[in-house]
């Protein structure tokens, strides 16, 4: 942990004791992520924000999460994490996109300036630069480690 900088560790703690820090740091406004692999993690990955089980844990566990990190390397969890904020921006950039060719294309459309022709392959092509947008992320690598 103080490799990482993590400061707070708290080890060999119950189950209750588990779910107790996690109700705690939400109280607290922090958004909490959990990471375990067995059945005394259960509770608290279900109640955490982002419950997160490794792959080769119990059954419990990775019922109880919200995602499975099918390798069991903690260091992935990390990778994960950029993905999913990564992948988020490129709905909400999609969104944007999508929302603001329609609010301009609908009403010159609904006005009779648009041919429908020109309408199709505009819209055609918004939906080629949704996809080929999406794509990018094909292109995201985990970070390279010392440790890995």
């Amino acid at each position: 942990a103080s490799e990482v900088g993590i400061d707070d560790v708290r080890a060999e703690v119950t189950p209750a004791e588990k779910l107790e820090v996690v109700r705690a740091l939400q109280a607290e406004g922090r958004v909490v992520a959990m990471v375990g692999d067995g059945v005394n993690d259960a509770a608290a990955l279900t109640a955490a924000d982002l419950g997160i089980a490794m792959g080769g844990g119990t059954d419990a566990a990775i019922a109880a999460s919200d995602v499975t990190v099918v390798s069991g390397d903690l260091l992935v969890v990390a990778d994960a994490v950029r993905l999913a904020r990564r992948t988020l921006g490129t709905i909400k950039g999609n969104l944007f996109w999508a929302f603001a060719y329609n609010v301009a294309a609908i009403p010159v459309a609904m006005a009779g300036l648009l041919n429908p022709v020109v309408a199709a392959a505009a819209m055609a092509l918004s939906s080629v630069f949704v996809v080929t947008n999406s794509l990018r992320l094909r292109r995201f690598r985990a970070e390279p480690s010392a440790a890995r």
